[in-house]
């Protein structure tokens, strides 16, 4: 569509792209936190950080001075490609790891790691790129973890705020539940940029608490924030290509595949056997996180930001951007499976999770919970009565083979059937943790070890 293409649109606008591509990641960043599983990520968490703060230094280090002996860049230019590249795509990673059955440890702490390392990469490439002296590092260290800190906090507090709100307040249409959660994971980022804070952290936390509160229309909530990620990576990616001229590109291929190379093979590896090496994580699992450090629009969207600050040699840099991310990410994303395969990581003994729906009465104070049995979900060959669902609580109608009962105590449940379940409002959060109790442990949860409170 660009220039040097069939449309020969000349596009040129780095500043419009940026904050485009700004509007994106918080959409992008949105989706990601509210499909992230609090109960995968929580164990995860302090590897995460750790891969999001000294990993992304070592990355940088590592990949900078790559840039400065090899291809004979300036300090400045070279710190700033090492910063881009060093932050692994939230897009990517949610897309590709969701499909691939790997143990919850690994799959969280790289959602985890790709949802927190964008802002201190952003905070750092400003300043790396921003006219004027270079701060003392120990300056800019300050200047990171307390951006973070502000967005953390901010970020948790809208999340909880939204949760707690759209939990006790029946909105006039299921059809804007969604649009309410997107918005507050905006406000969320909103908040965090006016306090000087980062706001992409913010989201990422505001959208992770709501998508662990079980709020009411969740599966449409999931969807519709589906369909907006989605919508926000094709109009990236339109932008960025236009923006990107073809023909400028020659010089900069074998520039940016020796870059990747280091990235991809010292500086990433290296990365995450210093920041795991404490957490004793086993050999394989390092490996394939060194693998799964995927790059996608993010690094090249942070690479406009020299070109608008008007940094010597930024159409080089967002070029060599370019090349390395669509390069390697062809190399990386579909040969994870692979690896995951090869390393005997797959997992598929954890119970599937059930899919429960909620919708609230209000004139009837209650609410009705849809539930769906997955084929891995324990529920299967658990009789109704075996539920011990709260008081106050019912199976009102069973959906099996497109075909509706009123179920009897004696009822035993199977994979594939749909539960119409009625639960009055003081009862309704404990029976949704009990059905997710049976649907993880069977008929016997909560006696033989499984608190389903805890869920």
């Amino acid at each position: 569509m660009g220039q040097d293409g069939i449309g020969d649109i000349h596009f040129d606008n780095a500043e419009l792209t940026q904050v485009i591509g700004y509007a994106a990641l918080v959409v992008i960043l949105a989706e990601g936190g509210l499909g992230t599983k609090w109960k995968e990520i929580k164990p995860a968490l302090p590897a995460a950080t750790a891969l999001a703060l000294a990993g992304v230094a070592v990355s940088v280090g590592v990949t900078a001075s790559a840039a400065h002996y090899l291809i004979d860049l300036e300090w400045r230019q070279a710190l700033i490609i090492g910063a881009v590249v060093s932050s692994t795509d939230a897009a990517a990673v949610f897309s590709v790891l969701r499909k691939i059955p790997l143990p919850a440890r690994v799959t969280g702490t790289l959602e985890a790691e790709s949802g927190f390392n964008d802002a201190p990469v952003v905070i750092l490439v400003v300043s790396l790129s921003t006219a004027g002296p270079a701060e003392h590092w120990y300056v800019l260290l300050g200047v990171i973890l307390l951006e973070l800190a502000i967005g953390a906090a901010i970020g948790l507090a809208v999340g909880w705020l939204g949760s707690w709100g759209l939990r006790h307040v029946a909105l006039p249409a299921s059809g804007l539940y969604p649009i309410a959660v997107m918005a507050i994971a905006v406000v969320a980022y909103a908040a965090g940029a006016l306090a000087h804070g980062s706001g992409f952290l913010a989201v990422y936390l505001a959208a992770m608490v709501m998508g662990n509160a079980r709020l009411p229309h969740w599966p449409a909530t999931r969807g519709f924030a589906d369909g907006l990620g989605w919508m926000a990576q094709i109009g990236m990616f339109v932008l960025l290509g236009l923006l990107v001229t073809p023909h400028e590109l020659g010089d900069d291929i074998v520039p940016a595949l020796v870059i990747g190379l280091v990235l991809t093979m010292v500086a990433r590896p290296l990365s995450v056997v210093v920041s795991l090496s404490p957490f004793r994580v086993p050999w394989q699992e390092q490996a394939l996180m060194s693998w799964a450090g995927l790059r996608g629009a993010v690094p090249i969207i942070l690479a406009t930001i020299p070109m608008v600050e008007g940094v010597e040699a930024s159409r080089r840099i967002f070029n060599i951007v370019f090349i390395l991310v669509v390069v390697y990410t062809l190399v990386q994303g579909p040969t994870l499976p692979w690896l995951a395969r090869t390393l005997r990581l797959g997992d598929g003994s954890e119970a599937a999770d059930l899919g429960i729906e909620s919708a609230p009465l209000e004139r009837l104070s209650g609410h009705l919970l849809s539930v769906a049995i997955p084929e891995g979900s324990k529920m299967h060959g658990v009789e109704v009565n075996e539920l011990r669902l709260p008081p106050g609580a019912a199976v009102t109608l069973v959906v099996r083979a497109s075909e509706s009962f009123v179920p009897l105590p004696t009822t035993v449940l199977q994979r594939g059937d749909e539960l119409l379940v009625v639960a009055t409002d003081p009862v309704r959060d404990a029976t949704e943790r009990r059905l997710r109790a049976v649907g993880r442990g069977g008929k016997l949860a909560g006696w033989l070890g499984t608190d389903e409170a805890s869920r």
